[in-house]
Order: C-alpha cells, then sequence, then structure tokens
C-alpha cells in the first residue's frame, strides 16, 4: 500500500475489491463479458481486453478464455471486430441484420483498438511458462490481425479509421470535421436503443447517429470490402488512439513472441515505421497529438486525452508533458477526455469531456514507465477517488464526478482490481521505472 492510500480504509478497499469481481461475474456470459448488461449486451473488442486483465487477478484460467473467444470471432482476412454477436437480443442497434456481414457468429464489419497483445503479455508475465500454450495458440491470430492494421489502415505511418465506433472514442471533437461530410439523410428508418438504457445528454446527438449509421451501411452495400473502403469510404481518419494503442501492442507482441521463440522481425518493422509516422500527428497549436482527416490532410484541432496515449505506445514526447499538466489543472478531476477551456467541452457526453477510467489507465502506466511518477499517481489517485465516491460507472464528469453512462461497468471494473485499486499489483509501476522491452 503506498503512502497516498490511507485516505481508503482497509474495509472500503475490500468492498470496493470484492464489487469489483461480483460485476465481473455479472456481466460474464459464459466466456465472454458483456460492458455491462442492458446498453451493450454483446461482446466488445477492447472492452473484453480490459476484462481479461481483470479477471487475471483471481481467475488466470477465465481471463485466457475471455482472449480465446473474442479472437474466436476473427475474419478470415485477420480483422476482429469490434463486436461479437453471440446471443440474439433486440435491445441493441445496430444488430446483426444492420451490419449485414455474414459471419459465424455475427459479429460488426469494423474493428477497435488492439488492447488484446498487451493483455496476453500481461498475463503470460503472470501465469508464468503455466500460460505459454495458452500465448502460443493466440500468437498467430493476432500476428494476423497486427498485419491486417498495417495493409489496411496505415496512412503516411498512422493508423486510421473508418468509423469513428472504431476509435472506441465515438464522438469526439476529433471527428467533427470530417463527419460533417458524412451524409446522413438517406439511411433507412431506425430506433436507437441506447438512450432508452441513458439519458440522452450521455450519449452521441441523433446528427452524430445518422452519420454512424450512414456509414455502417456504405461498408453492408459494398460487402465491407477494404479496398472499397479505403478508395471510396466516407470517413478516413489517422487516429492517435489507433495508433498508440497498436504500436504498443506491437511491442507487447513482439516479446510475447520472443518468450515463445518466434521470429519478429516483421514486427519489429512495423514498430519503425509506426514511429516514423507518429510526428505526423503532432499539432503545434495545441501541443499534442492530433487526428488528421486522410481525405483533406487537415489536423482536427482537438485535445483529447488519446494524445497522452503517447506514453503508453512508447513515444516521450517533452513537449507534451506541460499540455498534460494543464490539462491536469483545469478540472478537479483526470484526465478528461477534452479539455474544459474549449467550445466543444460538454462534461458529461461521452467522449466531449468525461472521464474515462481505461483511459486513466494507459495513460498513467506509460507516464510511469517513463519516468513521469508525479503525474502517474495523480491520475492514478484521481481515478480511485472517482470509483470509490461514485461507484463502478463507464464514465464520470471530471468537474463534480458524477457518474455517467451505463453502472455497474465491466472495464471500469477491471481497471480497478488490476490497478486502480491499492492492492493491485500493476499500480506499483506509478513508482518504478520503465520495464525492459516496453
Amino acid at each position: 500500500m503506498s503512502d497516498d492510500d490511507g485516505w481508503i480504509g482497509a474495509d472500503d478497499i475490500a468492498a470496493l475489491d470484492r464489487r469489483a469481481r461480483e460485476i465481473l461475474g455479472e456481466n460474464d456470459r459464459g466466456g465472454y463479458t458483456v460492458p455491462t448488461a442492458g446498453l451493450y449486451p454483446f461482446q466488445w473488442n477492447w472492452d473484453s481486453a480490459f476484462a481479461a486483465l481483470g479477471f487475471a487477478t483471481f481467475d488466470l484460467p477465465r481471463a485466457w478464455t475471455e482472449l480465446e473467444t473474442l479472437l474466436g470471432g476473427r475474419w478470415p482476412n485477420g480483422m476482429v471486430p469490434h463486436i461479437v454477436f453471440h446471443r440474439p437480443d433486440e435491445g441493441y442497434f445496430p444488430g446483426p441484420d444492420v451490419w449485414g456481414t455474414n459471419r459465424t457468429p455475427p459479429t460488426s464489419g469494423i474493428t477497435q483498438p488492439p488492447v488484446a497483445a498487451s493483455a496476453v503479455r500481461e498475463l503470460l508475465a503472470r501465469d508464468g511458462p503455466a500460460g505459454e500454450s495458452r500465448a502460443a495458440a493466440l500468437y498467430r491470430p493476432l500476428l494476423d490481425w497486427h498485419r491486417w492494421f498495417m495493409r489496411w489502415r496505415l496512412e503516411d505511418g498512422v493508423l486510421c479509421i473508418t468509423h469513428p465506433w472504431e476509435s472506441g472514442r465515438d464522438n469526439a471533437p476529433d471527428w467533427d470535421a470530417a463527419m460533417a461530410s458524412v451524409d446522413g439523410s438517406a439511411i433507412a428508418p431506425y430506433t436507437r436503443r441506447d438512450t432508452g438504457h441513458v439519458d440522452p445528454s450521455m450519449r452521441p446527438t441523433e446528427a452524430d447517429y445518422d452519420r454512424y449509421v450512414a456509414l455502417v451501411e456504405f461498408g453492408r452495400e459494398h460487402a465491407w470490402d477494404e479496398t472499397v473502403i479505403r478508395a471510396e469510404g466516407p470517413l478516413r481518419v489517422a487516429d492517435p488512439t489507433m495508433t498508440f494503442v497498436l504500436l504498443r501492442a506491437h511491442r507487447d507482441l513482439a516479446a510475447v513472441g520472443r518468450v515463445l521463440g518466434e521470429d519478429t522481425a516483421e514486427i519489429d518493422s512495423w514498430i519503425r515505421t509506426l514511429e516514423a509516422g507518429v510526428p505526423t500527428l503532432w499539432n503545434e497549436t495545441t501541443a499534442a497529438f492530433d487526428a488528421r482527416d486522410v481525405r483533406t490532410g487537415e489536423l482536427a484541432g482537438s485535445l483529447s486525452n488519446a494524445s497522452f496515449l503517447a506514453w503508453w505506445g512508447g513515444v516521450d514526447e517533452p513537449r507534451l508533458l506541460a499540455t498534460l499538466d494543464r490539462v491536469l489543472a483545469a478540472t478537479p478531476h483526470a484526465v478528461p477526455s477534452h479539455p474544459p477551456w474549449s467550445a466543444r467541452f460538454d462534461r458529461t457526453r461521452y467522449w466531449r469531456g468525461p472521464v474515462w477510467a481505461v483511459m486513466n489507465r494507459l495513460i498513467a502506466t506509460g507516464l510511469a514507465e517513463h519516468g513521469h511518477r508525479a503525474q502517474a499517481r495523480a491520475i492514478r489517485r484521481s481515478t480511485r477517488e472517482l470509483i470509490r465516491e461514485h461507484g463502478f460507472a463507464e464514465y464520470f464528469d471530471p468537474v463534480d464526478g458524477t457518474p455517467a453512462g451505463g453502472d455497474a461497468f465491466t472495464w471500469t471494473a477491471a481497471v480497478w482490481l488490476e490497478w486502480a485499486s491499492p492492492t493491485a499489483s500493476s499500480g506499483e509501476r506509478d513508482s518504478e521505472p520503465a520495464r525492459e522491452g516496453r
């Protein structure tokens, strides 16, 4: 227990640990977890990677199963989709019929940030030689997925999204300009389900959703042909989240490969490619990494928490630290997904201001590994305070901490167990230097 944990009693810590484990159990659907009941009734890609990390703190076999089930939904071309529809559920839109991917089990037609390889490395570190056979079974599927990214999503050395949902940051201001050119006026009639579960003020707007559906319809109409999507798709934006998460995932997959005796030369070349491309995302005006519209070449001018994933990706940009310090000073709770001085800031609307525990975990871990331990500790403490005071919400108001979005959320519970809780061994990295190989 670190020096700043005295404000949480041992009984409170035990109760929070217990409740977090209960949430993972409640959201377990037998081999995979849903993010939360009702709002998200299927298996989501990067949510499952965090779920695996949570399970790993008390049930390593179940943690491995989570990732095995996720990768079991991969496509022949290597892509791991952002949703796997294991069971029918009318409570979510758009469902399998709207995506029209003709897969078994049904899936969406896009992907999400590839946290899975990083989770595999963490599980292998916990499990040791006993986990090598399970890691080996996942290595090739992960390699194929990473190869798919480098073939179909690489532009000027960085990773692109073709739908805001791919980024995991659906309505972030990063996409505003690029999405404005997406025509949502001719889509088929639909009924949103998300606003039946959550206050509409906490969700993307109707105009956002029309454009989201238009992008899905484009993909379906072209049978999810990546050649067509690359050449003609309405949206193609270079994304800091995808770029830094994949850069880290490459490093972690290579580390796993070395343990397994694999030749990692191809992965090493991918790492060099992304490292060379990262400077193209730097925005001198915001002093941060920014999204860039590939079609127009224009930077988004959006300072988001995704910029601070640079350290997670292994990029230690000195100029970015001052920007982070400014953001940390701007709200009582860290790290807001968009800063409060922006006209586009909305403190409870999804990715336009709220704090996300999973992003905090990645940001703080990267900071600690690069020796920026004061900022790492501040972010971990803030995350701990939010969860202790407001529960395991999907996200939180950065001004007053109000819980927002879904409740009893899998990845928030997982992040508590494996990083934010005073009992979490991974949180010890906040006071340690970078580990070899990161």
